[in-house]
């Protein structure tokens, strides 16, 4: 990750209505089930806001693909490992 493909986007950064959508769309991604908070996906949001604020997760932007995802701290280390071998193998 080092060739500046990818940037980490500070959430406190993001529009209430974006961050919000980004963290729909990690649920989703994840397969959460959205009855497990009894608020349903506002539960899951607000609990991924909070692993926001510690730090457990990121916001990664894909400056090549134009893209924007939440992700783990161990994804987005193991995506940054991916993408070394694809690098030494290219």
């Amino acid at each position: 990750m080092s060739d500046g493909r990818f940037i980490e986007v500070p959430y406190r950064m993001l529009p209430g209505e974006t961050l919000d959508a980004l963290l729909e769309a990690f649920v989703t991604r994840q397969g959460y089930d959205t009855t497990d908070t009894g608020e349903g996906m506002r539960g899951w949001v607000g609990q991924l806001k909070r692993q926001l604020e510690r730090g457990e997760l990121i916001i990664a932007h894909d400056l090549q693909t134009e893209s924007t995802e939440v992700m783990t701290l161990a994804q987005w280390r193991a995506f940054g490992r991916d993408l070394a071998d694809d690098e030494e193998e290219g």
